[in-house]
């Protein structure tokens, strides 16, 4: 061996903390860097990429069965601008029934596998239909709560002859959205109803589809290739693009948040620990030096000394970074409708270089400068501070009415300055990383909240339950099989059991129709309410919630669509017949993405909304139980034909995803954090390891020595906790901003302003806290070095 690699061995096996803290540094930065790259690279263009792998569908086109065949829909295959189509499918809609009414209508497709060169479905759940009466459903549909899309569900439709049912044997996902289920083909005529127009479903993939103009050229082109007036509808995969952004967008600005904190964090913490590393071997470096080793061998010795546990930590890193980005995109995948693997090779290989960079960079820039000492001059520094350094803050820590060995502490960052400001910006990072990360769950959460309209909600028809079997009780866990849609209950007989109940606090009864608007080209919902209780359960941002007949309330997405504002009129149009508004609020309103109408019933009094539908949601007095609330409601409802139940909330899949990563990446960065501290105590304790035996050696306890170097990092520590709570603060502000612009909303100051003083006060002291925690173990062992040989090292 030689002897340049010698001193490489010794140095890595002599400072065994200081390795061990290297490697374990590199490891959680890279595997932050790894999980935060690969999520960065899966959140870029979710819906384009999950499009391609599933090679989505360009033009989805329904055509009349009656007026063209199947063999001329194949033949349209060979259209100009066409490259790939799926089909010809047969298509129809069913409207399946429950115990509150019907559903919404289902287009259904005839499939018989899910594959093929166009939309390939993708099956998440259970398994595609083999025969009939069974269905897949598309996994975004929207069915009422008691009837979500699930395996074993069963759906029945009574408008048909026969009243049959379909059992859900799967959920899907289509990219384009081509259908809300699947059947297999020959299903599809038992389906249809007696009377309605039986059509087909084709599916084209366009060599040239990125704008509007593109995509219509590719319908013309498929229009002139079939019989006159054969298309009844198409829609392009622009459109779906645009009406999927929702949820995906939410996570680019979350994971570009964290993501920078995290790099840089890592730079900062990785450059402190090398730097540190080789400031403690200066007077070591003296010795080399004067056995006859040259400035070049020096530096070089310490880079290597310095690359060996950062190498070994990079690839652990790597690896668990890939480990942990796999669960957590299996996640994203059923949000984004993606099927990535997590690994990304691209980030792998950016993120280990890179650590690797900055590791050589700042141990070859540290090295170098101790390399370019004069040989006596290295020798004579030696490894504690240069006198002078911190006297001012030492005599100021000594008046303070405070135990000697805490002022003694107190003094101590102030010896180092820069090393200390190194320390302070790491624990303002982790400070930073977990007043972001709680106040974005808790704005998320805010935002969740505003979707819930009261505690309990009554809707037409009794309670569901299983069918007998064999004509024995109800079997709990049996598939639900719906009986047909209940008769419309009274509403003043609804409204006398409402009130007269005991912890009513208010209420509010919501039809729901569809209208369009002026400069809308598509219906949009309209809810029509009565009650008290509405303008409390919704979240205005400016004007008023509407007082009488002719004022409506809307969220952003519906201003900007149609180009209005606040104290504008507007004109609605329900079948032929037109309703003049005027807008008199803008509410926080992210159902539907935005594009409802809130209004009065008498506004839509022509619009002769869906009785069955009507639903009445109840907010209760505090402290009322809400169980038993519903079970008295109930009694009270049981000769109206409604039902009363309590509002829960389902976790939804993108709020899961964003705080599972949350959760994960701050403590990871909070744990770096805290490693810094560690180190940098490991530091200050070996180069003033003399003078801690001198104060041994004067009467100090094992008590107060953990008390000093404690102490030692209180200031750093409140420091960077009031440091890093505002910058918190002002990530969480941006992001929400950021996310507020993506999706089109104005967010309410109750979903930006989540923190309190008590809250920020508490994110500040947590600077202390991770600062406290990074110095104990080292503060552990300078309590048990033996004063002999601290008072033998130099």
């Amino acid at each position: 061996m030689s002897a340049l690699g010698g001193v490489v061995r010794s140095g890595v096996g002599r400072r065994r903390v200081q390795t061990v803290v290297i490697g374990l540094v590199v490891m959680i930065a890279v595997t932050a860097a790894v999980l935060g790259g690969s999520l960065m690279v899966a959140a870029e263009a979710p819906f384009d990429r999950a499009f391609a792998q599933q090679h989505g569908a360009h033009l989805t086109a329904q055509f009349d069965a009656a007026r063209t065949t199947a063999a001329q829909l194949a033949a349209s295959a060979t259209a100009a601008g066409v490259t790939e189509a799926a089909g010809p499918f047969p298509i129809t809609t069913i409207t399946p029934a429950e115990e509150r009414g019907p559903v919404r209508p289902i287009t259904v497709v005839g499939r018989a596998d899910a594959g093929g060169p166009v939309d390939a479905v993708t099956v998440t759940e259970g398994r595609w239909v083999t025969g009939p009466g069974e269905i897949v459903l598309h996994g975004d549909i929207r069915l009422p709560p008691s009837l979500q899309p699930g395996v074993g569900d069963v759906l029945s439709l009574p408008d048909l002859p026969g009243g049959p049912a379909l059992t859900v044997v799967g959920v899907a996902r289509s990219v384009s959205e081509t259908a809300g289920g699947w059947v297999v083909p020959e299903q599809v005529a038992a389906l249809t109803a007696p009377g309605a127009t039986a059509g087909y479903q084709m599916l084209y993939r366009l060599d040239a589809s990125g704008t509007a103009a593109q995509v219509d050229a590719g319908r013309a082109a498929v229009q002139a290739s079939v019989p006159a007036e054969a298309l009844t509808g198409a829609r392009s995969w622009l459109t779906t693009r645009t009406n999927s952004a929702g949820n995906t967008v939410l996570f680019v600005p979350f994971l570009i948040a964290f993501g920078v904190l995290g790099v840089l964090m890592a730079v900062l913490i990785i450059g402190n620990v090398i730097a540190g590393a080789v400031s403690t071997g200066t007077h070591r470096i003296g010795v080399l030096k004067a056995l006859g080793f040259t400035p070049r061998q020096v530096v070089r010795a310490y880079t290597v000394q310095a690359l060996v546990p950062a190498v070994v930590g990079a690839l652990l890193g790597v690896v668990a970074g890939n480990l942990l980005v796999l669960p957590v995109l299996a996640q994203t995948n059923a949000v984004y409708g993606t099927s990535d693997s997590g690994v990304t090779p691209s980030v792998n290989v950016l993120v280990l270089v890179g650590a690797l960079a900055v590791v050589a960079v700042t141990a070859w820039a540290a090295a170098s400068r101790a390399g370019r000492l004069r040989t006596v001059e290295v020798l004579a520094v030696g490894r504690t501070p240069g006198p002078g350094r911190g006297q001012w803050a030492a005599r100021l820590a000594a008046r303070l009415p405070l135990p000697r060995p805490v002022t003694l502490g107190l003094a101590q960052p102030f010896a180092r300055v820069l090393r200390s400001a190194t320390v302070v910006a790491a624990i303002a990072f982790g400070a930073a990383a977990a007043t972001f990360a709680v106040g974005l769950g808790a704005s998320l959460n805010e935002v969740r909240a505003t979707e819930k309209h009261g505690d309990v909600v009554i809707f037409p028809g009794r309670p569901m339950s299983a069918p007998p079997p064999e004509g024995g009780p109800p079997v709990e866990g049996s598939p639900r099989v719906a009986s047909g849609p209940p008769p419309a209950p009274d509403p003043v007989a609804v409204v006398e059991a409402i009130t007269a109940q005991a912890g009513t606090a208010g209420y509010s009864g919501v039809a729901q129709t569809e209208v369009t608007a002026a400069g809308l080209t598509s219906a949009v919902e309209a809810l029509a309410f009565t009650g008290d209780g509405a303008a409390s359960s919704y979240e205005m941002i400016s004007g008023s919630w509407f007082r009488q007949p002719g004022e409506i309330v809307v969220a952003r997405p519906f201003l900007t669509a149609t180009g209005t504002r606040v104290g504008d009129s507007i004109v609605l149009t329900d079948h032929g017949r037109q309703i003049p508004v005027r807008i008199v609020g803008e509410v926080f309103n992210p159902e539907s993405r935005g594009m409802q109408v809130l209004t009065a019933v008498a506004t839509l009094a022509a619009a002769q909304p869906d009785l069955r539908a009507v639903e009445y949601f109840v907010t209760l007095t505090p402290g009322t139980d809400p169980a038993a609330y519903v079970q008295a409601l109930n009694t009270a409802l049981s000769s109206v034909e409604a039902t009363a139940e309590v509002v829960e909330q389902e976790a939804e899949e993108v709020l899961i995803v964003i705080n599972t990563l949350t959760t994960l990446l701050t403590l990871m960065l909070v744990t770096v954090a805290a490693l810094g501290v560690l180190n940098m105590v490991v530091l200050e304790t070996r180069e003033r390891v003399h003078d801690l035996g001198v104060h041994k050696a004067l009467g100090m306890t094992p008590r107060q020595t953990i008390t000093m170097v404690v102490a030692s990092v209180v200031v750093t520590g409140l420091i960077g906790g009031a440091v890093g709570a505002p910058v918190g603060v002002l990530m969480q502000r941006l992001t929400l901003g950021e996310m507020g612009r993506v999706t089109g909303f104005e967010l309410p100051a109750s979903v930006v302003d989540v923190y309190t003083p008590v809250t920020l006060a508490l994110f500040g002291l947590g600077g202390l806290g991770i600062a406290v925690l990074g110095a104990l173990l080292p503060a552990g062992w300078a309590a048990r070095t033996r004063t002999a040989t601290a008072l033998r090292t130099e």
